[in-house]
């Protein structure tokens, strides 16, 4: 074989190399699924609970829908801690997904089945979301982690495929559930000149969510023996070494262990204050657009529902720019710190929330909701809300990989799930209270508070740097 022969030998082996497993396109595609019915509910739920019983709603109050959207939303982000435990102890990861796909999609069709037997049926479907997602939400992220070694430069590229699948379920869900809910299923009648829906389709909504869900779980099922092999099959009891396979002695942390531990303490708690702004979207963001933004577009009138597809639109837009932002402050030995980013996605948080100051002083801040504002300045508060999701959530994800030691990172992962479960919780009783202080007062506290506490989080970056011990 000459050298020019085995040159391009060599190369065709590095590049196949660095093609990724048919497993990742299956995971990627059952997450995509998996997501488009948890957004499709979502972004249906806040319109479900408030609208009246003649509309096809439950008729709550905005108060009590948004406490009762908190709740929910943030024990979807409890129970993973729970799911991954079993899976790790007793499951294993794809038994467990398994259990989370089939469990979700029967609460979805209980939602679906509310009008005929009762809203008891509502409450169900909740619960049982709230478990299988618990099941499914940590351990189809621990199989993508499992198709690679430690160390296969791989890795991070996997986890940005598998995170646009999650966002392109994200986009398509409210736009098909959303349709299907306010507009297919709907009943219309003019009022006052104007065309409006007297009677929702949401059970149509969520049917299509339960069918989604259904979808992912069969083909992982199929597909996954074959694409797969034993990956996820058996429960990990013990950690063991990669080379000798002896279980490793889980020896005390030391001091630098115990600081990049601390340091993910009290990064999450800052993370709070963030989730709870950002979920405003499912909730109060969603009631105000429902009400008092102008939604008619070339004579079309955009279902509300279907804005949470925004975010995750700007997200597949966005991430790969700010990907290689980040790669190009890098090679240049300009990139920003851990915190420094973390905190720059804060600020941005609060900026966007200016944005909807800027939508209510239009209006007046009258409660007539003929008076309409600016469907551009909706769109700007997603798009500064969507930057600082980019700037903060994949960076914690890696904050944690890094600083955790080996023996803790499941745990400490959970430990980063709380912030959101937190957070949504108090951010259901910040939408609560909407009515009564006034979105004005609530949208511009939201922005100010964030902004500040992004602020104290840069100001603190030399001393959590210092006590990241050169891995922030």
């Amino acid at each position: 074989m000459s050298v020019n022969q085995q040159h391009a030998a060599s190369a065709a082996v590095k590049e196949e190399n660095l093609k990724h497993p048919k497993g990742l396109y299956l995971l990627f595609f059952t997450e995509l699924w998996e997501r488009f019915s948890y957004y499709g509910m979502r972004g249906l739920l806040m319109l479900y609970l408030t609208k009246t019983a003649l509309e096809g709603g439950l008729g709550y109050s905005v108060a009590d829908a948004a406490l009762i959207y908190g709740y929910f939303t943030g024990f979807v982000y409890f129970t993973p801690i729970i799911g991954g435990w079993l899976a790790d102890k007793y499951l294993g990861h794809r038994r467990a997904i398994l259990i989370g796909g089939v469990l979700m999609a029967l609460g979805q069709f209980s939602l679906f089945s509310t009008p005929y037997m009762g809203v008891e049926m509502t409450y169900l479907g909740l619960l049982l979301l709230i478990i299988g997602n618990g099941f499914f939400k940590p351990n189809i992220s621990s199989i993508v982690g499992n198709l690679y070694a430690q160390g296969d430069p791989r890795r991070d590229s996997a986890f940005t495929i598998f995170y646009m699948g999650i966002n392109i379920g994200a986009f398509l869900a409210p736009l098909v559930c959303g349709y299907l809910a306010e507009d297919y299923f709907a009943t219309k009648a003019v009022v006052d000149g104007v065309e409006r829906v007297t009677n929702y389709g949401f059970q149509y909504g969520f049917l299509a969510a339960g069918i989604g869900m259904v979808i992912g779980q069969i083909v992982f099922n199929t597909l996954g023996p074959r694409l797969l092999g034993d990956i996820g099959l058996r429960p990990v009891k013990e950690e063991t070494d990669a080379e000798t396979g002896e279980p490793v002695k889980k020896a005390k942390l030391t001091k630098e262990e115990i600081d990049r531990v601390s340091v993910i303490f009290i990064i999450s708690v800052f993370v709070i204050f963030f989730w709870a702004g950002f979920e405003q979207a499912g909730s109060s963001l969603t009631v105000y657009t429902d009400r008092y933004i102008d939604r008619e577009v070339f004579g079309f009138l955009i279902p509300t529902s279907w804005f949470q597809s925004v975010n995750p639109l700007f997200i597949v837009m966005f991430a790969p720019l700010t990907a290689q932002l980040w790669l190009y402050l890098a090679k240049r030995g300009k990139d920003l710190s851990i915190p420094t980013k973390m905190g720059l996605g804060m600020i941005l948080l609060g900026v966007g929330f200016f944005f909807m100051v800027g939508a209510v002083m239009e209006r007046g801040g009258v409660e007539d909701d003929t008076i309409k504002a600016s469907l551009a300045w909706l769109i700007a508060t997603y798009f500064f809300h969507t930057i600082g999701e980019l700037c903060l959530s994949p960076i914690g994800l890696s904050m944690v990989t890094r600083l955790a030691p080996v023996t803790l990172v499941s745990m400490l992962m959970g430990v980063w799930f709380l912030a959101p479960f937190v957070a949504q919780i108090a951010g259901g009783y910040i939408a609560s209270y909407v009515e009564e202080l006034g979105a004005l007062t609530i949208f511009s506290a939201i922005g100010g508070f964030v902004i500040l506490a992004g602020l104290i989080l840069v100001m603190l970056t030399r001393k959590l740097m210092y006590m990241m011990h050169g891995r922030g």
